[in-house]
C-alpha cells in the first residue's frame, strides 16, 4: 500500500515579541529554526512544504513556497487557513517554527493514526497541542468560520475540529513531551545552548 501523501506548513510569521528578533532566523546549533523545521518535516516524508511568513521576511534559504495571511494579525490560524486552501494533499501537517526538539519520528507516529479524512492533535495532561498536528482538508471550513467570528485561539480551533470529528487526539507520553518545548525568549535559547530542555510552555501560539 502506497504511503498517504501529506502537505506541511511551517508557521514562521509571528512577531517574535518575546524573543526581540525574528525567531525563524535564529540559529540553534548551526541551523536556523526555520531550516530545522523544514528538514524535520522533510524527513517525515512530506510531499509539499509551505512557509507561513510575514511581509518583509527572508525565506529564500529554505526554497519553499511562502504564504501570507489573507488578513494580517490573526495569529497561527491565518497561516493554517492559507495552507489548507492551497495544499494538494488530503492532510496538512502544521508545525510551529519554535519547536526545535520536534522529530520526524514523532511526526510519523502522528501520521500513522491519520487517514485522508481524519487528522490528529497531540494531547498532554488534558491540553491540546494544535501547532504540531495534522488536519484534513475539510478543516478549512472550520478555520474560516473561526476567523470570521474572531475566534483566534489555536486550541479553540483544534477543539472545533475534534467536535466535528475531523481529528482525533494522540496521547503524548512523558518521554515525548519534550518535543513540544518551545523557544520564545532569549532564556529559552540559553537553555538549548547549555543542552538543557527549553521552557516547556506548550505550542498554543508563537508571539
Amino acid at each position: 500500500m502506497a504511503e498517504m501523501k501529506f502537505s506541511a506548513v511551517i508557521l514562521a510569521g509571528g512577531a517574535s515579541r518575546r524573543m526581540g528578533r525574528d525567531k525563524a532566523a535564529i540559529a540553534v546549533r548551526g541551523l536556523s529554526l526555520l531550516a530545522r523545521a523544514v528538514a524535520t518535516v522533510r524527513r517525515a516524508g512530506v510531499s509539499e512544504i509551505f512557509i507561513s511568513g510575514r511581509e518583509g521576511g527572508n525565506y529564500a534559504a529554505v526554497d519553499c513556497p511562502v504564504l501570507f495571511d489573507a488578513k494580517p494579525g490573526c495569529g497561527p490560524l491565518g497561516g493554517i487557513e492559507r495552507a489548507l486552501s492551497v495544499m494538494s494533499s488530503p492532510l496538512l501537517l502544521v508545525l510551529a517554527v519554535d519547536l526545535p526538539k520536534m522529530t520526524a519520528t514523532f511526526l510519523r507516529k502522528l501520521l500513522a493514526v491519520c487517514d485522508a479524512n481524519m487528522g490528529v492533535v497531540p494531547k498532554w495532561r488534558g491540553e491540546l497541542e494544535p501547532l504540531a498536528a495534522l488536519y484534513p482538508k475539510r478543516c478549512h471550513a472550520l478555520v474560516l468560520a473561526a476567523l470570521r467570528e474572531d475566534r483566534l485561539a489555536a486550541r479553540d480551533f483544534a477543539e472545533a475540529c475534534l467536535h466535528a470529528k475531523a481529528v482525533r487526539t494522540f496521547p503524548v507520553t512523558a518521554t515525548d513531551r519534550v518535543r513540544f518545548a518551545n523557544c520564545n525568549s532569549p532564556g529559552d535559547l540559553s537553555a538549548i545552548a547549555s543542552r538543557a530542555t527549553c521552557g516547556v510552555t506548550g505550542s498554543q501560539g508563537s508571539s
